[in-house]
């Protein structure tokens, strides 16, 4: 486009308007929208509750400063802290912001115990921003490279690797950063094992374990956050992407140790607004419901057998499907490029997302029906076989 900067690869549709799990072009096309805005919108598109919450809202308060207090901010926080770590929320207007508050949370707790403990680990392959701390803490250099040089400080261990992580740790490093799932590389999940070992090194090291959930968080795995679903509790959490179904929002949730920030250490203009606060009430009453997150854990194992068996079909092009819950990612054989195939979706009418290690995700909004998980999955096997 003549106005917009070059900054996406963005396929060669425009899109109009949404209705739950569909989204339509300006030829009114129909979509089977398995992206979800990259694992945004939680509740799909146009959701009653969410849509009159916001109108309402609207018409009440958009926007005041954090030098004030508004209700919906103080009712998210709540319900955050509530179904997570029982600690203090800081807002702010995505996931690369929560994760630079993050940054320096860990910094200050780090600094408060002794001036050289400021070493920040995190995974190589890992995903936590573009801003340029995000973007140090993301451990891909074909995205680091020409920004350099990069914020000072980090050091980067395996995935995975217990052994790589113990040799990393010392009494400088204040906090690990991980994902449960990384998301942006592929879908990979984290051992069980491994997080348990991570939760003891930082224990023993006194550092903040810190759990980035931008992309699995807000029920997408069948758990409200994934750490819940491995039994490992994170020091500090981060929480964007889905928490407003779709309004820019981010959060930082940490429990009672990593409280550290006072008055002039950090902040956000918009950051906690009462429109993005209200949306993300609704989002947090909507998916805490027990047979909400049932559902999601059902359609995701139902998702997940479904294009196993297409793997067993179709060898020769599927090379691996992991994932839980309703993020889940397919892999393809060498040869086989997946943007490629997500252009071959997109002819058929569905929406998928390219990753790394060559693979397509599935983030449908949370609502999907079962129907629609077996029309994706059908629609997938017409690309792929063609």
């Amino acid at each position: 486009m003549t106005y917009l900067m070059n900054t996406y690869n963005r396929f060669p549709i425009t899109l109009v308007r949404g209705e739950g799990v569909w989204v339509f072009d300006t030829n009114e096309k129909a979509y089977l929208d398995f992206t979800a805005g990259v694992a945004v919108n939680v509740l799909g598109h146009a959701h009653p509750k969410l849509v009159t919450a916001l109108k309402d809202q609207l018409e009440k308060l958009i926007h005041c400063s954090n030098l004030f207090w508004n209700k919906p901010q103080i009712e998210l926080a709540e319900l955050l802290s509530k179904h997570t770590l029982k600690g203090k929320v800081f807002f702010a207007n995505s996931g690369a912001e929560a994760n630079e508050a993050a940054i320096k949370i860990a910094r200050k707790y780090g600094r408060m115990r002794n001036e050289k403990k400021v070493k920040i680990l995190a995974a190589h392959n890992s995903f936590h921003g573009r801003t340029m701390g995000a973007l140090t803490a993301t451990g891909q250099p074909k995205y680091q490279e020409k920004f350099k040089p990069l914020v000072g400080g980090f050091d980067y261990f395996e995935f995975n690797n217990v052994e790589d992580l113990r040799s990393k740790m010392s009494d400088e490093v204040c906090a690990v950063f991980l994902e449960p799932i990384q998301g942006e590389s592929g879908i990979i999940p984290a051992t069980k094992e491994f997080l348990e070992e991570a939760r003891k090194l930082c224990d023993e090291y006194d550092a903040l374990l810190v759990f980035d959930e931008v992309q699995c968080g807000m029920g997408r795995t069948g758990k409200l956050f994934a750490y819940q679903r491995y039994g490992v509790e994170p020091d500090v959490l981060t929480v964007a992407k889905g928490l407003g179904g779709g309004v820019p929002i981010g959060a930082v949730v940490v429990n009672d140790r990593a409280d550290v920030l006072e008055p002039g250490d950090h902040g956000s203009t918009f950051g906690g607004n009462p429109l993005a606060c209200r949306a993300g009430v609704v989002v947090m009453e909507e998916i805490t419901r027990e047979e909400f997150l049932r559902e999601v854990e059902e359609k995701g194992e139902h998702l997940m057998r479904r294009l196993k068996e297409l793997k067993e079909t179709y060898p020769q092009k599927i090379k691996d499907v992991r994932g839980m819950g309703l993020m889940v990612g397919v892999q393809f054989v060498e040869g086989v490029n997946n943007r490629e195939m997500a252009n071959k979706c997109l002819e058929e009418g569905l929406l998928l997302v390219p990753a790394g290690n060559n693979t397509l995700r599935f983030l449908p909004p949370l609502v999907v029906s079962w129907g629609e998980v077996d029309l994706a999955v059908n629609l997938f096997e017409k690309a792929i076989r063609n």
